[in-house]
């Protein structure tokens, strides 16, 4: 009885431990102790014996002159361990195949990269064509329906941070915005519909459809895609398209999160009729 009293016990001080981190991480810089326990609602001292156990460990780093705390050597040990796993990948791929099974054309998964998509899946249909976004392709995240989908779940100031001149656009052929206004007007309507249409502006001929995939905090960690033949597919099936889309985006949040994902809460547009 005293060993299930004590795990009690040590949950929620668990789950404090993983609120540090977690505060930290958003965080642009290290903290005060007194910033920690406002963020998270936990008395002072609960938040210095906290800290002192996960200085201890390496999770946290005290800078005695500022007074303040940052993340520490084994947070990043356990960051980098993340990208050298690859489980994004591994957790997306089962998805992507079913995916492309229900919708019959070629999936992709992409991430960003700085103001670039990087696509790290394609899960291609039987008998379709090979498309420019193969695994290791970067892209200017603002032509692309996976960038667009993406960059919508971002504050604006981080948008703006991405590209802060005309000089930042990449224009093919004279496709694609120009411009940091036009850029928010598409992410609005991306929001609005809550999933992203991009149509001949990477390959002509051929239109894709984008949702975000969102961490616990509503950061885009990735977004799922299918592309197909523009003029093939017509307003309802692309409507049921979409559906799958949302439907697949939303069952990998559930393998990253261990649990619910934010689609399936209405925090996501419901499909809607895709506006070209």
């Amino acid at each position: 009885m005293r060993k299930h009293e004590e795990g009690e016990g040590q949950v929620p001080a668990a789950g404090r431990a993983l609120g540090i981190l977690r505060v930290l991480a958003r965080a642009p810089g290290p903290l005060p102790a007194g910033a920690l326990g406002r963020e998270l609602g936990l008395p002072r001292s609960s938040v210095y014996h906290l800290l002192t156990v996960m200085i201890e460990q390496g999770f946290v780093t005290h800078l005695p002159e500022e007074r303040r705390y940052g993340l520490g050597v084994a947070a990043f040990e356990i960051g980098s361990a993340y990208s050298r796993q690859e489980p994004l990948q591994r957790l997306s791929r089962l998805v992507l195949s079913r995916l492309v099974d229900t919708v019959g054309h070629t999936a992709h998964l992409g991430v960003l990269h700085g103001r670039e998509v990087l696509y790290l899946i394609e899960e291609r249909a039987h008998g379709r064509p090979p498309l420019v976004t193969d695994v290791g392709v970067r892209l200017p995240s603002e032509l692309t329906a996976s960038g667009r989908a993406m960059l919508a779940s971002l504050p604006d100031a981080q948008v703006r941070a991405l590209f802060p001149s005309k000089d930042a656009f990449v224009r093919p052929g004279g496709s694609g915005p120009s411009s940091l206004s036009e850029v928010r007007r598409r992410l609005v309507e991306v929001r609005r519909a809550g999933f992203a249409v991009e149509t001949d502006e990477v390959t002509p001929g051929f239109s894709s459809v984008a949702v975000a995939v969102l961490d616990h905090n509503g950061h885009p960690v990735a977004a799922v895609a299918v592309t197909y033949p523009g003029e093939t597919v017509g307003d309802q099936a692309r409507d049921k398209l979409v559906g799958s889309v949302q439907a697949a985006a939303a069952a990998l949040e559930r393998r990253l999160h261990g649990g619910g994902s934010r689609h399936e809460a209405g925090k996501m547009s419901r499909p809607a009729r895709t506006r070209r």
